[in-house]
């Protein structure tokens, strides 16, 4: 069955971000991921990651201002000196952690800049990214998100990805496919999972419609976690849901659908 890996930056967040890999541990978690490792002391996010036997299976490049509401900036025209000083502070951060993957969120679209413009400073930022990440053994993901929480994104939907990596030309370029995300923006779950595996890298997932954990809303995922490992997929899903009440209260699904 799929393997699980607990999204820090958004469980355990009844504890300090610190103490967050032993509470995963814990809870029988062998691999985590969150947002940025950057505000943090890697030497300390090592020893964490080392003492609890955990594998950080995914961070992101540095995405712009978060904490003022920022989500992304590979498609800015006017920030791609600071897009490529992000990869490398991306490259430190995963070498030293010994993260295999790092994800790229493409940022909103910007009012008075063309689509065309957007487009092709996105394709030019993941092809110097994905070149760059390559060199250093580590995988370059880009992920689709929906337009709801994430207001104006450009990269939204699974085939404009598609599209967009055939475009980079990169043998070192996936997709991060959220469960979540996804539904929102175009359902079509299983068949879009199975038609485009082997671009896709890593997943993540939630519920729908308020982003908890499976169970707790419309996505059938007694179906799609058979169906997610009968069609082979390895990798890591991240979970990177809003517990419903607290994050260990809310891990009965874990035993119920049978993954860990």
């Amino acid at each position: 069955m799929p393997k699980m890996a607990a999204n820090l930056s958004m469980l355990f967040n009844e504890v300090p971000f610190m103490d967050r890999f032993d509470a995963a541990a814990k809870a029988g978690f062998k691999g985590v991921e969150f947002l940025f490792p950057y505000a943090f002391n890697l030497d300390e996010i090592a020893e964490k990651l080392q003492k609890n036997n955990l594998e950080l299976v995914l961070h992101n490049l540095p995405a712009g201002n978060w904490d003022a509401g920022e989500r992304g900036i590979a498609c800015h025209p006017e920030r791609v000196g600071e897009f490529q000083d992000g990869v490398g502070k991306a490259i430190n951060a995963a070498k030293k952690l010994g993260v295999k993957q790092v994800n790229c969120l493409s940022g909103p679209v910007l009012p008075g800049v063309s689509e065309d413009k957007l487009r092709a400073t996105f394709v030019d930022n993941l092809k110097f990214a994905a070149g760059k990440l390559k060199a250093e053994g580590i995988r370059l993901v880009t992920e689709p998100v929906n337009t709801f929480d994430m207001k104006n994104a450009f990269l939204n939907r699974t085939q404009q990805a598609v599209d967009i990596i055939r475009d980079v030309g990169s043998d070192n370029l996936f997709i991060q496919y959220d469960i979540y995300h996804m539904q929102r923006m175009e359902g079509e779950l299983a068949n879009t999972i199975k038609a485009n595996l082997p671009l896709i890298k890593h997943m993540q997932l939630a519920d729908n419609p308020v982003r908890n954990e499976p169970g707790t809303g419309e996505i059938n995922y007694h179906f799609l976690f058979k169906f997610i490992d009968d069609i082979g997929y390895d990798g890591w899903i991240g979970c990177e849901y809003k517990p419903k009440t607290t994050t260990v209260e809310g891990l009965g699904w874990l035993k119920e659908y049978n993954v860990k």
